[in-house]
């Protein structure tokens, strides 16, 4: 997802109280699929209800979400609307993969193999209309902003950004940085320890801090010559340049001044426009017409949904609901959401 060139950016460790009293955007889409991929069983199964609900995202977006706001941090989530036209190739490739990951989900799992089930049940992860209707239905219960963007999410986060609405855009993606995000913040819904695919250590995951002006001026290119760089080693509009990694790519931007001079010295000619993908990020499609508003939360709507509807233990809600409470009032001088939110 998103493209590839997190080797060359530099990044910054930071802890959530670095984020206190500032309000983020989250990619939605994106930080539910991280729940979804790591909130999982013993046999890499996702968590479900009774009725076969998948409610992964709900567990992250309730215990993760509260964590964020008791460090003083005001959450809001953009969904993703249509996807651009160019991204259905991609949307394609990733349902191809998806389909072949689910057979060796199965199969591993008639062999007894957990680990290998785990890893294939993850790259089957798909976000469906039921989680992301679920998913807005709680955050609304929550009190929480959602905002719905025309195409791309991380689009829409971005023009935000760079409008002043957002201190940083929340995601794993690099998109974001080519879409002009001035700050990009990422491992906020992951941060912990993680386990390594395919072994039984354990990692360290901490939240970074990602600044457009400073990759630039590190990578001794501008903006556009990033979205060059992400062309070339392919993005969710085009497929990436035969025979190209990162630290070439970044090469042949800087020696070049066209992209004309990049296909020459590359010796390939690409099949799609890159003129078309380059307007994508340089001029991101996104609306005007929202509303950040934080409300008050309703708890008993939380434990109704939660506890009645998804099977979740209604120990564990009224614990995470306290927490959200308590982060709210003692971010808020006159102890409310509303007043907190303004």
């Amino acid at each position: 997802m998103g493209t590839a060139i997190s080797e060359l950016v530099p990044k910054k460790e930071i802890g959530l109280e670095y984020l206190n009293g500032r309000t983020v955007g989250i990619d939605a889409y994106n930080t539910i699929y991280q729940f979804i991929s790591i909130i999982r069983g013993p046999d890499g199964a996702p968590l479900q209800d009774s009725h076969g609900n998948t409610t992964s995202n709900l567990s992250g977006l309730l215990y993760r979400t509260t964590a964020l706001i008791e460090k003083g941090i005001k959450p809001v989530f953009v969904f993703d609307g249509k996807p651009h036209k160019l991204k259905h190739s991609t949307l394609k490739e990733r349902d191809r993969i998806r389909a072949e990951a689910k057979e060796k989900y199965e199969a591993a799992l008639k062999e007894g193999n957990l680990e290998g089930a785990r890893k294939e049940a993850v790259r089957s992860t798909k976000i469906t209309g039921q989680i992301v209707s679920d998913s807005k239905k709680l955050l609304e219960l929550m009190g929480l902003p959602v905002i719905m963007a025309p195409s791309e999410g991380e689009a829409q986060i971005s023009v935000m950004a760079k409008d002043g609405k957002f201190y940083g855009c929340v995601s794993q993606d690099m998109d974001c940085l080519l879409f002009g995000a001035p700050v990009l913040l990422r491992n906020l819904a992951i941060s912990g320890k993680r386990k390594m695919p395919g072994r039984s250590a354990y990692v360290e995951v901490k939240p970074e801090k990602i600044e457009l002006a400073e990759t630039l001026r590190e990578l001794g290119i501008d903006r556009r010559k990033l979205i060059w760089l992400g062309i070339l080693i392919g993005t969710d509009f085009n497929e990436k340049f035969p025979r190209i990694g990162p630290k070439t790519a970044l090469k042949l931007v800087r020696e070049n001044g066209s992209f004309e001079k990049i296909i020459e010295a590359a010796k390939h000619e690409p099949e799609f426009d890159y003129r078309e993908i380059e307007e994508i990020f340089l001029n991101p499609e996104a609306t005007k017409e929202y509303e950040i508003k934080f409300s008050e939360p309703n708890p008993q709507g939380i434990t109704d949904f939660l506890v009645g509807e998804r099977d979740f233990g209604e120990e564990r809600v009224k614990s995470a609901l306290e927490k959200l409470l308590t982060g709210l009032e003692q971010k808020s001088e006159q102890r409310r959401l509303w007043d907190w939110g303004k």
